[in-house]
């Protein structure tokens, strides 16, 4: 295929790839351009005999590029008799389409560049246009496609969600940017974005292999007809999953593993939506967001809910104190925000979901809440001001002892969260893992440097509990920490509706799911409460799952009961 190759080369350098990419779609149907001179003269049943023979000949081609060729005929052959006005030829025309775009892109994914810009290709004397035609923003620059088909979805994502249409469903794939702040907040492993491809013909008959974004633009008009486009939306996530350490990452943390910092943050799924409400999950202990990957994918597969919300995720090391985790992510949220709003007038901002799982609900919590003096004074007997430290030690410990609720938002959902403690933090494992948990950090140091300059005004048990068990998450989840007692009675702020979803295992004693009592995942005031039959990991159980997505399909509505 070097001659292939040779007009790609050409092509770019000629600047008339990037011509080719102006042709940006303005509404959700995306219309092919107008058929050439005497192609009405073609009739549906014409069209489509001459797509079976051209289909016949790829069959009994030897030779790739040639067999490529006949496929690419095919498909245009076929294109033409599904747009023509006989709807007895529809359903079969649209049927043989698909199928000769996808021999032809088997070939050209197997054949051509490993990375696509828009361009043109030659199979055999045959020239065939590449048009990117809008396409996702975050996709700039080439890109490498596969056939959704062939990624393998997780069995802890659940299901695939496809939908069927016109049109072959691809991954574009591409390494994250480096040239623009909205890069940070892409996952490290890079973008997947799903893509779908068929082929058409412009204004003068040439063909043309059209890619575009089925979720911006689910339709396709196929002449009168609006027609959907095949999506696999389950694909691109997949894509990414199956190239993250995270989780190994995330284990590491909790014993001293440094990586896990290099990769806290606030990381996006698909393109920033200005109008729909964000959904921000958060890990708990030990987890990473690779854990929401079976919520995640529902959320996608949804078309409401897809319509309604974005998914947003958080990396966070589960090692550090709570109080200092729900101040990283505000950090977090802070950064993000500056990069997506920096004016803070987008929608999105004014309405915020939080979701959580174990302490990730607690942090959530915590982000929804209003420290008042709560917090500060269960740690100290007199006010920041009144302390003698480092002026900026001073003002990183009282960011992390008050706090005011996270601007923006308007709900939240805790599963499994030990909102008073849990008691295995205290017995015999907890106090294994309190001597394994490693926490350090620059601001626990600046912690410590307070405390020890001003022992005199640091409540004695803070002080015994901080010598015996040290600094880290697993000892804020004791049920004596007096700071973490404290946080007990912080509850979201009026306005903030709070949903609580926790497991009971038969048998258990106190009653829970064998990790958090219900005693401490149970909040009073929440708009709902559900208990299910599961243990602690409730973000692979189908029930609870199934109630977060009831939960995000109400809306605000006044406090009940369940």
């Amino acid at each position: 295929m070097r001659r292939v190759s040779c007009v790609i080369r050409a092509c770019r350098l000629l600047g008339l790839a990037w011509a080719l990419s102006l042709a940006v779609a303005c509404t959700p149907a995306m219309r092919p351009s107008a058929p050439a001179a005497g192609a009405a003269k073609i009739t549906s049943a014409s069209a489509l005999a001459s797509a079976r023979r051209h289909a016949q000949d790829a069959e009994h081609e030897p030779r790739a590029e040639r067999a490529a060729r006949s496929w690419l005929a095919c498909a245009v052959s076929a294109g033409q008799a599904a747009a023509s006005e006989d709807a007895g030829a529809w359903a079969a025309a649209e049927a043989l389409a698909n199928r000769c775009t996808g021999k032809l892109l088997d070939f050209l994914l197997a054949y051509e560049p490993p990375r696509w810009t828009p361009g043109v290709f030659d199979i055999a004397g045959t020239s065939l246009q590449v048009v990117f035609s809008g396409m996702p923003t975050s996709l700039e620059g080439a890109f490498a496609l596969e056939r959704a088909g062939s990624i393998t979805i997780p069995s802890v994502m659940g299901q695939r969600y496809a939908t069927e249409g016109f049109g072959i469903a691809l991954v574009a794939m591409q390494p994250r940017c480096t040239d623009r702040p909205i890069c940070t907040l892409f996952p490290p492993e890079g973008v997947a974005r799903s893509v779908t491809a068929w082929i058409d013909s412009d204004a003068d008959g040439s063909p043309r292999l059209v890619l575009t974004d089925p979720l911006a633009h689910p339709q396709v008009m196929l002449g009168a007809r609006s027609v959907p486009l095949s999506n696999d939306i389950t694909a691109s996530y997949a894509a990414l999953f199956e190239k993250s350490r995270l989780n190994r990452l995330a284990i590491w943390n909790l014993v001293g593993g440094k990586q896990i910092g290099h990769r806290q943050g606030l990381y996006l799924l698909e393109d920033y939506d200005p109008e729909k409400t964000p959904i921000i999950m958060l890990h708990g202990l030990g987890g990473s967001p690779l854990v929401w990957a079976r919520l995640t994918n529902r959320v996608f597969g949804s078309p409401e809910l897809r319509a309604r919300y974005q998914v947003w995720h958080v990396v966070y090391q589960t090692n550090s104190p709570v109080l200092l985790n729900r101040l990283r992510v505000q950090h977090f949220l802070d950064r993000g925000w500056s990069v997506l709003d920096p004016q803070g007038t987008s929608l999105a901002r004014r309405d915020v979901v939080l979701i959580g799982h174990s302490m990730g609900g607690v942090v959530s919590r915590l982000l929804a809440s209003d420290s008042r003096e709560v917090v500060w004074k269960a740690a100290f007997d007199e006010p920041p001001s009144a302390l003698v430290a480092a002026p900026d030690d001073i003002a990183l410990v009282d960011s992390i002892f008050h706090f005011k609720p996270y601007p923006g938002v308007s709900r939240a959902i805790f599963l499994a969260s030990p909102h008073m403690g849990s008691p295995l933090a205290d017995h015999f494992w907890g106090r294994l893992a309190r001597r394994l948990v490693d926490a350090h950090s620059s601001e626990l140091d600046a912690l410590v440097r307070v405390v020890d300059a001003n022992r005199a005004h640091v409540s004695p048990i803070l002080l015994d509990s901080y010598r015996t068990d040290g600094l880290s998450s697993v000892n804020t989840l004791g049920l004596r920490q007096p700071v973490s007692l404290a946080s007990h009675a912080l509850m979201p702020v009026p306005g903030v509706r709070y949903d609580t979803i926790a497991g009971s295992l038969p048998g258990e004693d106190p009653p829970g799911d064998g990790v958090v009592p219900l005693s401490s995942a149970v909040l009073a005031g929440a708009a709902s409460t559900t208990i299910i039959p599961a243990g602690h990991r409730l973000y692979r159980n189908d029930e609870a799952l199934t109630r977060v997505l009831e939960i995000l399909r109400e809306p605000q509505a006044p406090v009940s009961t369940r």
